[in-house]
């Protein structure tokens, strides 16, 4: 075949299976919308995605050319610059291009599969296996429309390092020399965790160069391979990869003859531009520091692994599914991506990105997605030998040729399937609705933009970014000291103590900025700013009026009624002895499923509420109910709550809400919380706060001052 035929369906091969991965993705706008509506009034999308609008506020404020000092706003980071980049150049609705661009960015994981069955000798391989990942369950959920994050690019980018380093291992060619440390660049730079991937490919680089191929022109590679793991900024690093590579092709000779000199200098610059510094990203990751934090002063907080579902352990089943869709997937995946190994041993640079998919089960659900490619190659090379098998018996060479193509579009055609029906029923709702996007809108008018909202973290980033006000947590930062303060706020049942709490968070949070103080928590800071050694005397000395710090920012409270799903969690971060970090006990159950029987309430998981006897029936045991309270919304949001009281000494409390048709029953720490007698019951005190939005949906206070 000519090398122009070569190129041409390599083109072709690249377009129609891209094209198939965005259509595919055309599913969720075909099927969601029979459940509920996924845009903002008809005009634009809304993302699924929490996460998304912290990148999504970063491409916001560098269009608009300013942010506010220390409002965490990204934008110094990769997707929200590309992103505005992007939104430039094609002049797009923004929210629109930011609900698509996961979907097309993602799918862009088609080039490198099939540039690597090229290198490999098979491009039909490689249009296969481009055809099945991109759609397989883990892949698809985090690149789909609207789950707008860096996981449209983080499988892309070292993919395409992978297929540089197999390409210039099979050609020896300095021309191709600079592809991997290119894209190994740009991959950590659009997201550092890549970094540790970049590592440990070179390492396997190293092994197999060691064992297979250790020629003098390999190890002049292997230190171009090494520019990437340098701590320095990404222009230097490629400005240093394209000159290095010119370098050693002008004089290949004198490096050659003086190799080992050079692998000492590049190892010696390697230690000498921060080597070692991924060690320590490593070991900072939250989420893989998997128990409470303590501090100096041997303060104790809830550890926020404990309640991270992607980071959590997954059984093997979901693994499997995750990885290809189905069990005969994945068997035939795994035995493939052996065959390869074992034929194509350049393959074995890939190990660390399929052994960080695996580990998925041990780490959490998020890694699964890079084991997906190469799984999908692994069932593309069976399908491949099977079908040139089969072929071999037709004597006609046209026909031979028809039936292995058709076999193979057929075989991937029964593994896609599985992926396709996931697909159809994976409904995964927008953030916020419409409705809850007016109100933030409305909230927008009222705020400054450098007030703040206190709220759980799962809100802080869409509040930011259709508000554009500060928030105390949000998704990146809630760490078991940071998120204290807010859960303290939220569930304490003295509304003084929570705005005490709310004051000194925001006037700490703003000393810690402005000072960079990183060796202390703000619950220290707080002790320290009152003389108050003992964390249980602080916690009972802000139950009063208190002199408080002068904070110039205004302070919100965002109280959502979805916070009611979440509040167990919520109430878990402060619900612990910070000197012991012993954690207290709360007792908190919903049910939508219920019915009435007799005198019965029937709740399901065995709970029953003897409705006459105003008892909580749990298995064989009868606990006696305090409060029975029924709760009504008025269009404007207004609570009109019945109470009826039927155990002073009881513990436990009915919550009915007959507009949600739920039932909550949750402890007397929990009943009397800021949160639930705010939302449910519009219980304030007036002296502290004052309502500014009231709405079924969402209820916003501000403190006064």
């Amino acid at each position: 075949m000519s090398i122009q035929k070569d190129k041409f369906y390599l083109i072709v091969a690249m377009i129609v299976a891209t094209l198939f991965s965005i259509w595919f993705r055309q599913i969720y706008l075909d099927v969601m919308p029979q459940f509920m509506d996924i845009t903002y009034h008809g005009k634009f999308y809304i993302l699924n995605n929490n996460d998304g609008y912290y990148w999504a506020e970063g491409a916001r404020d560098i269009l608009a050319g300013h942010h506010e000092p220390n409002d965490l706003s990204p934008v110094n980071y990769a997707a929200s610059k590309l992103t505005a980049i992007i939104a430039q150049i094609t002049g797009a609705n923004f929210d629109n291009l930011i609900f698509f661009l996961p979907g097309i960015l993602g799918s862009l994981l088609t080039i490198p599969l099939i540039l690597i069955g090229y290198e490999l000798g098979n491009t039909f391989m490689g249009f296969l296996a481009a055809l099945l990942a991109p759609i397989t369950w883990s892949y698809y959920h985090r690149t789909m429309y609207g789950y707008y994050d860096t996981d449209m690019l983080v499988i892309v980018l070292p993919l395409m390092g992978i297929w540089g380093i197999v390409r210039a291992l099979r050609t020896k060619d300095f021309r191709d020399f600079w592809i991997a440390p290119l894209f190994f660049t740009l991959g950590i730079w659009w997201h550092a965790g890549l970094l540790n991937i970049a590592i440990a490919t070179f390492v396997l680089t190293v092994l197999y160069i060691a064992i297979f191929d250790h020629t003098k022109r390999n190890f002049i590679y292997l230190l171009l391979l090494l520019i990437p793991l340098f701590d320095i900024p990404s222009l230097y690093k490629i400005i240093f990869i394209f000159a290095a590579n010119l370098g050693f092709w002008r004089y290949e000779n004198i490096v050659k003859n003086h190799i080992i000199y050079a692998v000492l200098i590049g190892v010696l610059l390697y230690l000498l531009l921060g080597g070692f510094s991924w060690m320590k990203q490593l070991l900072h990751n939250v989420y893989f520091v998997r128990s409470s934090v303590t501090t100096e002063e041997h303060l104790h907080f809830y550890g926020v692994i404990n309640t991270v579902r992607e980071a959590s352990h997954i059984g093997w089943d979901t693994v499997i599914h995750r990885i290809s869709g189905s069990y005969i997937g994945f068997v035939l995946g795994l035995v493939g991506y052996i065959l390869l190994l074992i034929r194509n041993p350049k393959l074995l640079v890939s190990l660390a990105m399929v052994g960080l998919g695996l580990y998925a089960h041990w780490g959490g659900l998020r890694f699964t997605i890079f084991a997906v490619p190469f799984f999908a190659l692994g069932d593309a090379y069976v399908i491949v030998l099977v079908a040139q098998f089969l072929a071999k018996f037709i004597k006609n060479r046209t026909l031979s040729r028809s039936v292995y193509f058709g076999i193979g579009l057929l075989a991937i055609a029964a593994l896609i399937y599985p992926n396709y029906i996931h697909a159809k029923r994976y409904l995964t709702p927008p953030v916020f609705s419409a409705h809850e996007i007016d109100i933030l809108k409305k909230f927008k008018k009222i705020a400054q933009r450098e007030d703040y909202v206190l709220t759980w973290w799962d809100y802080g980033y869409p509040i930011r970014y259709y508000a554009d006000v500060k928030t105390l947590v949000d998704g990146g930062k809630h760490s078991g000291d940071v998120n204290f303060p807010v859960s303290f706020a939220l569930t304490t049942p003295n509304q003084q103590a929570s705005y005490n709490m709310s004051v000194l968070d925001v006037y700490f949070t703003e000393e810690f900025y402005k000072n960079n103080i990183q060796n202390k928590t703000y619950i220290e800071a707080m002790m320290e700013y009152y003389k108050i050694k003992n964390p249980k005397d602080f916690l009972e000395f802000i139950q009063n009026p208190i002199p408080l710090p002068q904070v110039k920012e205004n302070i919100f409270y965002y109280l959502p009624l979805r916070m009611l799903d979440i509040f167990p969690t919520v109430a878990k971060f402060s619900k612990i002895d910070l000197a012991t970090g012993r954690e207290g006990e709360i007792f908190f159950y919903q049910s939508r499923r219920f019915f009435e029987n007799g005198n019965f309430l029937v709740l399901g998981n065995g709970l029953k509420i003897d409705l006459k006897k105003g008892m909580l029936l749990l298995g064989a045991k009868k606990l006696p109910l305090a409060r029975f309270a029924t709760v009504v919304f008025d269009k404007e949001g207004n609570a009109n709550p019945k109470i009826q009281t039927l155990y002073p000494t009881g513990y436990l409390n009915v919550l009915y809400l007959p507009q949600m048709q739920k039932i909550v029953i949750l402890d007397n720490s929990l009943f009397e919380s800021t949160y639930i007698q705010m939302f449910f019951f519009d219980n304030y005190e007036s002296n502290l706060f004052e309502p500014v939005i009231i709405d079924p949906m969402v209820k916003i206070y501000k403190l006064k001052k």
